[in-house]
């Protein structure tokens, strides 16, 4: 429906990349033209009420305190409750609760997929807000309904003593805005992480983010390293038949350091495959917070599942489900989940499209062979796509 080249108000994805991607900010005016947001503010709300959902509510006035944060679900009294105006809702991962908002994510796949996070909406009477802040990853904001007024800072900053003490949120004390923008409903701004900025609604409005993935790199090593942990055999016990008398009982020797220096190493210097096989699993591993966003699939044979799809049944990709792949040099790992499939490097043409495609049909999967099937089966089994029947 909207191309990447649309949306980037037409830039080319190597010049995005080269001169704004993680350097500067860019507003694209109707990077989505004559946008109509297809859920409404009343149907947000709803979301917002349902169990299994993140979702929450900043009062800037009118709480307990200043700038108060909420966590959902909520109810119908939680609404009648607020005032005219100064708080807003916030409710994360819609793409995954409402597929068809997937819609909106596709033209920002030229970013990979493990780096996307989720689609957040937000929604504000005028005058909402949730405060001059920073955030630690891009973001491409979409004015989806309304006008908002976004102030930013064009210097990137990064202080930890920069917040107001005392707060449920990161809310900046100082806030000197160098540029703004009045957005309306199809206009795109995309912000690097550590660009401070304040987005205030003009009118009823709101706002899309489209937030990606920026691992801490004590994140990172401290999974690689519980990954690796769990490959190091518990019952094998420290040993030294070759000890020496030592002149002093309280040193620790040359001798025992090298062995236990080569245990660790041993230990936590796996080969490039093996961590590959690591940083695949814990890139794509399902976030239990969005089990809701699963379906419960019954069980169904292999030979059952293509009968289905040959008489019009389409297999649609659960937007909550993580899909990757990394080619090794003898061979090809697909990662389903955090589940890792090893596979010959003919079949990329195969993973390649499993993992660009959204929706599978009989005519999608024809010239794929017998050997999607499998896959296809797999990827079934454990959640990452759900049947559509024909009616």
């Amino acid at each position: 429906m909207w191309s990447t080249e649309q949306v980037l108000g037409g830039l080319s994805v190597e010049r995005f990349l080269r001169d704004y991607w993680q350097k500067k900010p860019l507003l694209i005016r109707q990077a989505f033209p004559n946008f109509t947001a297809p859920v409404t503010p009343e149907e947000l709300a709803g979301l917002a009420c349902e169990e299994g959902i993140h979702s929450r509510m900043v009062l800037e006035h009118g709480g307990s305190k200043p700038w108060e944060l909420r966590y959902g679900p909520f109810n119908e009294d939680d609404f009648s409750a607020l005032p005219a105006e100064g708080w807003s809702i916030l409710v994360s991962d819609v793409e995954k609760a409402l597929p068809e908002i997937m819609a909106i994510v596709e033209p920002f796949r030229f970013i990979p997929d493990w780096r996307i996070d989720d689609l957040m909406m937000s929604y504000a009477p005028p005058g909402g807000s949730v405060g001059a802040h920073v955030d630690q990853y891009d973001v491409f904001l979409l004015q989806a309904h309304g006008r908002r007024r976004w102030m930013i800072e064009s210097q990137a900053r990064d202080d930890e003593n920069a917040y107001i003490d005392g707060l449920d949120l990161r809310i900046l004390k100082d806030f000197n805005p160098d540029q703004t923008w009045d957005l309306e409903p199809g206009d795109l701004l995309y912000l690097p992480p550590g660009v401070p900025h304040h987005g205030i609604a003009l009118t009823e409005c709101m706002t899309w983010s489209i937030g990606f993935r920026a691992p801490a790199h004590s994140d990172i090593v401290s999974s690689v390293c519980d990954a690796l942990i769990e490959r190091v055999n518990p019952r094998i016990r420290y040993t030294d038949p070759e000890l020496n008398q030592q002149a002093n009982p309280g040193e620790i020797s040359a001798a025992a350091l090298a062995k236990l220096t080569h245990i660790v190493r041993e230990a936590i210097t796996p080969d490039d495959a093996a961590l590959q096989r690591i940083l695949g699993e814990w890139l794509t591993e399902r976030n239990l917070n969005l089990a809701a966003m699963y379906p419960e699939n019954e069980p169904l044979d292999l030979e059952a599942l293509r009968d289905m799809v040959d008489n019009g049944a389409v297999m649609q990709r659960v937007p909550a489900a993580r899909i990757a792949f990394i080619q090794q040099p003898d061979s090809l790992l697909f990662f389903i989940d955090g589940e890792c499939v090893e596979l010959a490097s003919s079949e990329r043409s195969t993973v390649e499209m499993l993992c660009r495609e959204q929706h599978f049909s009989a005519a999608t999967l024809a010239p794929c062979g017998d050997t999607v099937w499998p896959l296809l089966h797999r990827m079934l089994a454990r959640g990452a796509l759900m049947l559509i029947e024909e009616e």
